[in-house]
Order: C-alpha cells, then sequence, then structure tokens
C-alpha cells in the first residue's frame, strides 16, 4: 500500500474502511435524500461541524459538490459589479480568471511569494486564498485582521486545503469553503461552505435565484436539514463519523502547526533541500513545498514511489521545480517518521 503524502486527494482516515461498511449495513445510502433519516444525518453532521471545528453559532454551512463550485457561487450570488482576487499561487489565480469568465469584473491583485497578503484598497467582494496548496503558503490571522479592519465589502476565503487543519477567527471571514478530500482525510466528492449571517443578508440584498446552485436557494434547503440537489450522501455519513472521532480542531490545529515547524527546520538543517517559501511568517501550516533542480525532484519523486511513498508533484510555475508533503490529520507522527528517514537517505 502506497502511503500517500499527495496535498489532496490525499490520505483518508484509515477508519475510513469501516465506516463503509457501517454506511452499507445502516441502509443510509439508500434513503431518500429528503426522508427524515437522511435529515436527520444532515443536522448532525452540521452540529458536528459547529462543534469539533469551533463555528460561531450564528454562521451557516451548506453541502456542496466541491471547493471550486463555491466560485461559482461566489460569482453568481455574491457579487453586485467587481470582486478584488489577491493571490501569490496558482488556484488564487485560477478562482480569479474563473470569476471573470463569469462576466464578473474582476480587479486583480497579485503578490510575491514571500510577501504578506497587504491590501490598502476596499472592494465590495474580496477574495482570498488562505492556504495556497501550490506553492505552500497561507495567509494567518494577523494579516487577516488587517484586511478586515480596512474593508467595508465581503471576505471569501478558500481554505481547500488549510479546514479542518488550521484553527480560524471565523469571524474575519463572511464565506469560508472547501472540499474533504484534504484536511477532512475523506475521499474527494464533497464541498463544505460555512457562511456569515452577514454574507446572508448581502445575498438577499442581491436577490440572485437564476441558479440552481443560487445561493439563496441552497440556504433555503440548508435551514431544512437538506441538500439543493441529490446529494453524495456516503461522503456526509462518513464525514459525521470522522467527526465523531477526531478531536477539536484548536487541538489538531496545535499538532500540525508543531509538526509543520519540525519538518520546516528537518529541511534546513539536516538536508540539501530548500522550502520553496522562505518567510516563516507566511509558511503554510498543511502544506510543504520544497524546492530543487528539476532532475533531482524528478529522482526523488521515482525513488520514494518505489520505497511506497507517494511525494505531491509541483503545481503551477513551480511544477518543475518542486515537491509537496502534505501536512494533515490523517496522517501519522510515525509516517513522518518514515518520509523523514527516507529524505536522508537519498
Amino acid at each position: 500500500m502506497i502511503l500517500s503524502f499527495y496535498p489532496g486527494p490525499s490520505k483518508v482516515y484509515p477508519q475510513v474502511a469501516t465506516y463503509l461498511q457501517d454506511a452499507y449495513q445502516s441502509g443510509i445510502l439508500s434513503v431518500n435524500h429528503r426522508s427524515a433519516e437522511a435529515m436527520e444525518m444532515v443536522k448532525e453532521t452540521y452540529r458536528l461541524l459547529h462543534e469539533k471545528l469551533e463555528i460561531p453559532a450564528e454562521y451557516s454551512i451548506a453541502f456542496v459538490s466541491s471547493a471550486t463550485e463555491c466560485w461559482e457561487i461566489i460569482a453568481q450570488s455574491l457579487t453586485r459589479q467587481q470582486s478584488l482576487h489577491a493571490y501569490n499561487g496558482a488556484f488564487g489565480q485560477k478562482w480569479a480568471e474563473y470569476t471573470q469568465k463569469l462576466g464578473v469584473e474582476v480587479i486583480p491583485k497579485p503578490f510575491d511569494l514571500n510577501d504578506a497578503c497587504e491590501l490598502t484598497e476596499d472592494a465590495e467582494l474580496i477574495c482570498l486564498t488562505q492556504n495556497e496548496t501550490s506553492n505552500g503558503t497561507q495567509i494567518r490571522m494577523a494579516t487577516l485582521e488587517k484586511i478586515r479592519e480596512q474593508t467595508t465589502g465581503l471576505i471569501a476565503l478558500d481554505a481547500t486545503s488549510s479546514m479542518a487543519g488550521v484553527a480560524f477567527n471565523w469571524q474575519l471571514g463572511d464565506l469560508w469553503f472547501a472540499s474533504v478530500q484534504k484536511c477532512f482525510g475523506l475521499p474527494a466528492g464533497l464541498g463544505i461552505m460555512i457562511y456569515s449571517p452577514r454574507a446572508l443578508r448581502w445575498a438577499e440584498e442581491i436577490n440572485e435565484r437564476n441558479h440552481y446552485n443560487s445561493l439563496l436557494f441552497i440556504h433555503e434547503n440548508a435551514a431544512k436539514f437538506q441538500t439543493h440537489y441529490t446529494p453524495n450522501v456516503l461522503n456526509i455519513y462518513l464525514l459525521k463519523r470522522m467527526l465523531e472521532q477526531v478531536p477539536v480542531l484548536s487541538e489538531v490545529a496545535t499538532h500540525l502547526k508543531n509538526r509543520a515547524q519540525a519538518m520546516i527546520q528537518f529541511f534546513n538543517q539536516e538536508t540539501h533541500w530548500e522550502i520553496l517559501a522562505e518567510n516563516p511568517l507566511i509558511q503554510s501550516d498543511t502544506v510543504l513545498a520544497i524546492t530543487g533542480e528539476k532532475e533531482k525532484i524528478n529522482q526523488i519523486k521515482i525513488n520514494a514511489k518505489s520505497h511506497g511513498i507517494m511525494l505531491g508533484n509541483g503545481y503551477g510555475k513551480w511544477k518543475e521545480n518542486t515537491f509537496r508533503i502534505a501536512n494533515f490529520p490523517a496522517l501519522t507522527d510515525n509516517e513522518f517518521s518514515i518520509v523523514k528517514h527516507f529524505i536522508t537517505q537519498s
């Protein structure tokens, strides 16, 4: 069995094997998604998300197909005329480009890899990638707090590779979204959208109802513990079971942060490799991007696979000169000891 450090889809919790069998035997996979049984499952999963991720009670939760669907929902339902997109990597740039294709006036604000995200202008909607999977950087809460203080608009955050792994100050954002194939440790196929009362009021003022995934239609169903379309019932069930067994996020986040710092120190002091993001103030807690010569990058990935280890490929403009290592909760400290031993021997 391959030990996957790929930054999504990544390793699933080993308990998922049992949960899959339990889901089949329980009969939940065959029930109508508008049934009392399905609604009770959704209700309990919402409750567990609030509890374990420490989400404020006033924030709403809805299930969608993926994080990238949220790009579309935000462009359609929360944007009057324009949105400002600040980014330093491939996924933030893709979000901006896709929004522009949907007819929204986009204000692009690229910033350098090793810089903190600093905005001096206001906008009706600010779109940020909290954790940039392509280069191993993140926007920390202290930086986000400064952005929040200077804007009157909404703040939307792509937290695909950090939600359930990094402790957020949820009030600093109006809409947070992610998919479950990373820090949630589950198979791909389910997105989670978390939004504030202010975001909901904003959507009500715009009153966009032209799409099946319009936020207002999604919310009307979520308020009844239903989904706007036939959902991924299996993944919701797996999410519920996973949340029942994990600690609260503040505990998980502390462990991941300490492990990330230990791995960065390992690469800096014990190997010939370098961390792509040199500035410790912007280094990600959940995705490490390691840089080196193209030939050496290719060789270490080949060698790793022969040892039963899957390292993540580089992405975007760093595709050829980096490999990436996920630091997600489903990965154990012992597994990190294995990959460290491999790297020191390579």
